[in-house]
């Protein structure tokens, strides 16, 4: 298992310098959030300042932009990495994509799926030099002249995430993607009984398995011996389940526990701006469902209890000193990616 660095910066400068400190407490990976830093630029000043550690965007918001941008960008990070990074994206959802960033919204999964597809084709014409034609229902490119070809990639192309939730984008992540980003909004049964099955249908579309699928686990962990630190974790974790919880979109992960009803009582207080109560509406059992909580040794037994055989990579958002220790004890971890069939204890 590796074991990545997250977190969200407030700047390119603050994100730059935790991807240095993340490599330099051991971590495998780090992710640039796009919240209040653009991911690219993140990861490219995160590139200069680190020399080993993997480094991805997580996410970067396709639909705000086009497959012919993404792919550039993500072709000069590559380069500039030294072969360390991987573009990572996601759909976000459909009024951040509308009223936020302007831009078209429509069948999300199919259209991530051509938007990676006309990737590959703008990278294989930049690798081959055989002409452009990539047709879609979503995205058309045609036109690629010498002038504006970076040529082929000295460290090859840079592998592609996916963050998903629902089954259908999901299956597309299994089908033309190199991963998936688990959103933190999941639980270890959603995990084995909708994501994985779903990743080895795509994986099956494709002609392929699991057998290299990057899976990045669910990551609202909680790891800190301070009681007092412990608390105030707790209490921002609770926010960022029923932040995520109020959203239509997820109520599929709270209905597979029987817990259908509280999306749509979050989602009434998220439209009464009653933002400081959230926290509040996630009961011991929601939270502990969701969440890992505790010091950092029963945190990483934990992961490993209901991870260990289902991810290759889980993502720590532990400060310095806790994550050092954890980062060692999560790689005995042998997850594989391939490990749906374990017994979920019943929730």
């Amino acid at each position: 298992m590796k074991v990545d660095a997250g977190g969200y910066p407030a700047s390119v400068n603050e994100a730059a310098d935790a991807a240095r400190r993340a490599e330099a407490a051991g971590y495998d990976g780090w992710w640039a959030p796009e919240t209040q830093v653009d991911a690219f630029i993140a990861c490219a000043v995160a590139a200069e300042r680190t020399e080993r550690i993997e480094l991805s965007t997580a996410i970067a918001v396709a639909f705000a932009r086009n497959p012919m941008t993404v792919a550039l960008q993500a072709n000069d990070l590559q380069t500039l990495s030294g072969g360390r990074f991987s573009v990572g994206l996601g759909s976000q959802i459909k009024p951040h994509i509308t009223k936020r960033y302007s831009m078209p919204w429509s069948h999300p999964a199919p259209r991530m799926r051509e938007f990676v597809l006309a990737m590959r084709a703008i990278w294989a014409t930049w690798a081959t030099g055989e002409r452009l034609d990539f047709r879609g229902d979503f995205y058309t490119h045609t036109l690629m002249t010498p002038f504006f070809s970076p040529g082929p990639n000295e460290f090859g192309n840079p592998k592609v995430l996916l963050a998903a939730v629902g089954p259908l984008m999901t299956e597309v992540a299994g089908e033309v993607a190199d991963g998936i980003l688990c959103h933190a909004f999941s639980t270890e049964r959603y995990l084995r009984e909708v994501t994985i099955p779903a990743l080895e249908r795509g994986r099956a579309k494709a002609g392929k398995t699991l057998e290299g699928f990057e899976i990045s686990g669910p990551s609202f962990i909680v790891a800190r011996s301070d009681p007092a630190e412990q608390a105030a974790g707790v209490q921002f974790v609770r926010g960022q389940i029923a932040f995520y919880g109020s959203t239509p979109a997820y109520r599929p992960v709270l209905e597979l526990h029987g817990w259908g009803e509280l999306q749509e009582e979050l989602n009434v207080m998220t439209k009464r701006g009653e933002w400081d109560k959230l926290p509040d509406a996630i009961d011991e059992e929601v939270l502990n469902t969701f969440a890992v909580i505790g010091t950092p040794e029963e945190v990483v037994a934990e992961i490993k209890r209901r991870y260990g055989d289902a991810v290759t990579r889980m993502t720590l958002f532990a400060g310095d000193d806790e994550g050092v220790a954890m980062v060692e004890a999560l790689r005995g971890a042998s997850g594989s990616g391939a490990g749906p069939g374990r017994a979920v204890s019943s929730e």
